[in-house]
């Protein structure tokens, strides 16, 4: 299995904004569940301990090969061009859990 982790920086504007774009965001994040084959977990969560970054998804993929095609997956793209509105930055860490 895979998780892919990625947080993100609000632009400056959008900072006000952050719980109503994090529960906006979560809601169509959590709706590729049954829709992107392989997509196990998936979920959203905004910073509380401040910092940098201001948001985090985590998911979970059943394979490198399933967490590819999400990337190009139609629903998750759409989703993407929103984030991409409203962030300036953007880091993420991918890795293989638990037993290989």
């Amino acid at each position: 299995m895979v998780r892919h982790i990625v947080v993100w920086e609000l632009k400056p504007e959008q900072k006000p904004n952050a719980e109503k774009i994090a529960a906006e965001l979560g809601a169509k994040f959590h709706a590729l569940l049954g829709v992107v084959d392989g997509l196990r977990e998936i979920e959203l969560g905004r910073n509380y301990n401040g910092g940098r970054f201001d948001l985090m998804l985590n998911c979970v993929f059943d394979s490198r090969k399933a967490q590819a095609a999400y990337q190009t997956h139609p629903a998750h793209v759409a989703i993407k061009a929103v984030v991409h509105t409203l962030v300036c930055s953007r880091e993420c860490v991918d890795c293989e859990i638990g037993e290989k």
